[in-house]
């Protein structure tokens, strides 16, 4: 009998997730079934509960329930524990629920392993202060950037991000406005405003020479923030999916403890 795993999310027609753990189910010869579960907004606790008391190994978990998730795990990974969420949840051999959040990991390996970009003494910018950027800004910082600076409309929201992290790296916070006059080696885009066309006010002259740009968002075309990026002389303007397969495979590896090997996929869902 094949092991059980789904995503839970509000919508979850558009995940991607159960074809991509197919696919790594396939390419490693483990025995697994992965589908997808749309969940009531109030019905998320229930949900899981059925799940894993119906013999459910693990989960992933997306928009809007990451935050009920960290809440509903009996441990969390440190990952997890500072994000204030949890991505991927993993039902240990005494019933106990194990929280991780692989996304900061699938947003470094994307850019180290698959873009060739190295962050280590680099001058990052990152726009946005929501659940998406509190759960990189770990694993960014692990990879000793010369700063890390956390630019949101909120500036409250950017500072209590700053704060919380302030032990990991150099980590300063902002609003907007004040971006004007620096530059930065790269820029990620962690707010999902530019799938909507929109942007946050940035000046002309934010990228460095030899710049790169990426937004966690992903798209079948260019976001706003890529064509963007690419008008403003960034060297590279990537999306998300890369970072999407790399979440994904850490936790396939948290599961079935063997690594997928992403590059192939990749060029296929692109």
């Amino acid at each position: 009998m094949s092991d059980r795993y789904t995503v839970f999310g509000n919508p979850i027609e558009h995940s991607k997730s159960p074809m991509i753990h197919r696919h790594f189910a396939a390419q490693t010869n483990q025995a697994l079934v992965y589908d997808k579960t749309l969940t009531p907004v109030d019905g998320f606790s229930q949900a899981l509960a059925e799940f894993f008391n119906q013999g459910g190994r693990g989960c992933n978990i997306t928009v809007p329930f990451k935050e009920q998730a960290w809440q509903l795990a009996d441990q969390l990974s440190d990952a997890a524990r500072k994000a204030g969420a949890v991505n991927t949840l993993t039902r240990l051999e005494n019933g106990q629920l194990q929280g991780d959040n692989t996304d900061g990991v699938g947003l470094v390996q994307d850019l180290i392993a698959n873009l060739r970009l190295n962050l280590a003494g680099k001058k990052i910018l990152l726009l946005g202060a929501g659940g998406a950027v509190r759960g990189v800004i770990g694993p960014i910082l692990a990879q000793s950037p010369a700063s890390l600076l956390v630019a949101n409309r909120t500036v409250e929201k950017a500072n209590q991000l700053a704060k919380i992290f302030a032990e990991d790296g150099n980590i300063t916070a902002c609003g907007y406005p004040q971006l004007a006059g620096q530059q930065f080696d790269l820029v990620i885009n962690g707010t999902a405003a530019s799938l909507q066309g929109e942007l946050p006010p940035l000046p002309d002259d934010l990228l460095a020479n030899g710049a790169a740009c990426y937004d966690m968002m992903y798209s079948t075309s260019d976001t706003a923030f890529q064509i963007w990026a690419k008008s403003h002389g960034a060297v590279i303007a990537a999306d998300g999916l890369g970072m999407l397969i790399e979440q994904a495979a850490q936790a396939f590896y948290i599961w079935r403890n063997c690594r997928p090997v992403t590059g192939k996929l990749f060029l296929e869902m692109r």
